[in-house]
């Protein structure tokens, strides 16, 4: 597998041209390439901004942009709000301000929807049939120093490769098994992209071992397709469920 970042020129908040800066930017593409593409630049290509002297409240835009959310008192040093959003946990509602030049800069409005978006346009641009486009953001994880990729959203290709009810080596019969492909292309997007001052938020990777790329996807609902575990549902339910949640806003209207 190939991961090439790419660099760009400033993509200026609080609002600036995704589609003139993809164009302008990325190489030729091959067939059965996929492009991550940093959701922060695709906020800002949204509008998703908003400058920091105008907001009075920080934890207050946090709780309107959550799902669900944890108070500063029951963090450890108060650093953060932890909040749930979009089925995934983050601190903050993923609202940043690095590389912001004096901005908040929100998560896309509908992830899934704008990685669409993405992947028709880059269609069109080169021609090919079989693209993949993964929207990245960084993420901590629990118990470990730093932060890694994961993906916010993905288009044309199935997130999931499923080893249920194949065999290992020694012969015994897989019954949980599936890789998360999604976040680990954007996870080796990320390391190449970085985190600071590289002004490199796409990458392109290519020779994907094992993906199955999809020239018709849909959003998948139910079933393999769907990254997503209900809560309801989840390994770590005892410990997410074992905390005060409080509901929050789900989110401001689109800007």
């Amino acid at each position: 597998m190939n991961v090439q970042a790419i660099k760009t020129r400033k993509f200026l908040p609080p609002r600036d041209d995704l589609w003139q800066l993809l164009d302008e930017s990325l190489p030729s593409l091959q067939e059965e390439s996929v492009v991550a593409v940093s959701s922060k630049v695709v906020s800002i290509g949204e509008g998703r901004c908003l400058p920091s002297e105008a907001v009075e409240d920080k934890d207050r835009l946090i709780i309107q942009e959550a799902d669900r959310y944890l108070g500063r008192e029951h963090v450890p040093g108060g650093w953060v709000l932890h909040t749930l959003k979009r089925n995934l946990l983050s601190p903050s509602a993923g609202i940043d301000a690095s590389n912001g030049a004096g901005h908040y800069i929100l998560w896309p409005c509908d992830p899934a929807r704008s990685a669409a978006g993405i992947w028709r346009f880059l269609r069109r641009r080169s021609g090919i049939r079989h693209l993949g486009v993964v929207l990245t953001d960084s993420h901590s994880v629990p118990l470990r120093r730093g932060v890694l990729g994961i993906a916010l959203a993905h288009w044309g290709f199935r997130p999931l490769r499923d080893y249920r009810r194949r065999r290992d080596v020694f012969g015994r019969k897989l019954r949980i098994s599936q890789t998360n492909v999604a976040d680990g292309l954007a996870a080796a997007a990320v390391l190449v992209m970085g985190e600071g001052a590289e002004q490199t938020p796409l990458a392109v990777i290519t020779d994907v071992p094992s993906v199955r790329f999809l020239v018709r996807p849909v959003a998948a609902r139910t079933g393999q397709d769907r990254l997503e575990v209900p809560l309801e549902e989840d390994l770590y339910r005892p410990f997410l469920c074992s905390v005060p949640w409080r509901p929050g806003g789900g989110g401001l209207p689109d800007r």
